[in-house]
């Protein structure tokens, strides 16, 4: 994000010939692509990968690690970013189609936007796999590689009550505001479902108060992820909802992004000092300036995907469709794209706060001791 400390990141990704798998056992399915193009016709065949933007530092990654390791493999790759603009989005894959693309890796903007460009690649008999963002409503989805994320958002709600101390028999209240991610992204429901499944029992209980009352997906969702408009929503909710003395006690984000303009609001209200310290604010993605704050006692969490490894899941998958055989996949039932269940692969997500960024962060090599100083 170009929102303060962040510095560079190159990513070294490695292929392994074992993936870690999660949730049910690993298996093939009989899920048949739109074609799975076999024998000579993989060798050099050009591959479209489009990603959402390059305002989000995750992003970049995955589209650097997704073409890197297409490239080890042998095949042509056209990466493109449409920063957030869905005709953009559309008319690059459209460009992809016309180049003659044997595949395509799309990472959607809106899920729902891409049908006609997704017949035109089924009409072509060029697969289709939905990567980190789940294509909704159209048939013409061959696969799908993400995280759970169900589960993404548990760990969130989790260690938003674990910052409380609610694990260790703190009673509350206490007061929480809650923020979505970007509706037209069908991640966000996810994250937002994962979270509320923790935190609502506990908001039933009285264990946590939402004082603005904002408690609906609807009104916390963030249109595109955007950390101003989240940093605009937590500064009316605290001059709404706090100036009169009441204080925030913790914050649920589904995004760093988000988090680091939650925390802005914050600061401008008084948060952040000796005798008021920052609410327990959680994220996810460990983008380079939230694992800073997260170091320096600001952001209390962040929920690590690799996404080093969210792109070998997906370059595996590729190969094996484009050489005619069935990719892996651990998940034939959860993700229904409302025209269909997509045959998915899940990997797993890690809790990272200060006691183990260390361990996670620093001795997975995803960033040096020094890139966090």
């Amino acid at each position: 994000m170009r929102l303060g400390r962040i510095g560079g990141l190159v990513s070294v990704l490695t292929l392994a010939a074992t993936l870690a798998a999660c949730g049910s056992s690993t298996k093939t399915v009989d899920a048949q692509p739109s074609q799975a193009a076999g024998g000579d016709t993989a060798a050099g065949a050009l591959i479209g990968v489009t990603m959402p933007t390059k305002s989000s530092e995750r992003w970049i990654h995955d589209g650097d690690n997704v073409k890197a390791a297409l490239e080890k493999l042998g095949y042509k790759v056209d990466l493109q970013y449409a920063e957030n603009d869905i005709p953009t989005q559309a008319n690059q894959i459209e460009n992809q189609i016309t180049k003659g693309a044997k595949l395509l890796i799309i990472a959607s903007i809106d899920g729902t936007a891409i049908t006609s460009q997704l017949q035109q690649a089924a009409d072509a008999k060029i697969p289709v796999i939905a990567y980190d963002r789940l294509i909704r409503n159209s048939p013409n989805v061959d696969y799908y590689a993400t995280f759970d994320n169900f589960k993404v958002g548990v760990q969130q709600a989790t260690s938003l009550l674990q910052g409380l101390g609610v694990d260790k028999g703190e009673k509350g209240p206490f007061n929480v505001e809650l923020f979505g991610g970007s509706p037209d992204d069908n991640n966000a429901t996810f994250f937002w479902n994962g979270a509320m499944s923790v935190l609502q029992p506990k908001i039933d209980d009285g264990t946590l108060k939402v004082a603005s009352g904002q408690t609906d997906f609807k009104t916390a969702a963030t249109l595109r992820w955007d950390p101003a408009t989240a940093q605009k929503r937590m500064e009316d909710i605290l001059t709404k909802t706090y100036s009169g003395g009441a204080k925030v006690d913790g914050v649920l984000s589904p995004y760093d992004g988000l988090s680091i303009g939650i925390l802005s609001a914050l600061k401008s209200n008084g948060y952040g000092t000796s005798g008021q310290p920052y609410p327990v604010v959680t994220g996810q993605d460990a983008e380079l300036a939230s694992v800073k704050s997260i170091v320096a006692g600001e952001q209390y969490s962040t929920i690590f995907k690799d996404t080093r490894k969210l792109a070998e899941a997906t370059v595996t998958m590729a190969d094996a469709v484009l050489k005619g055989g069935k990719p892996e996949v651990n998940n034939t039932t959860d993700y229904d794209n409302g025209n269909k269940v997509v045959p998915s692969y899940l990997l797993e997500s890690v809790v990272v706060d200060k006691t183990n960024y260390e361990d996670v962060i620093v001795g997975g090599g995803y960033y040096t001791a020094d890139q966090l100083k």
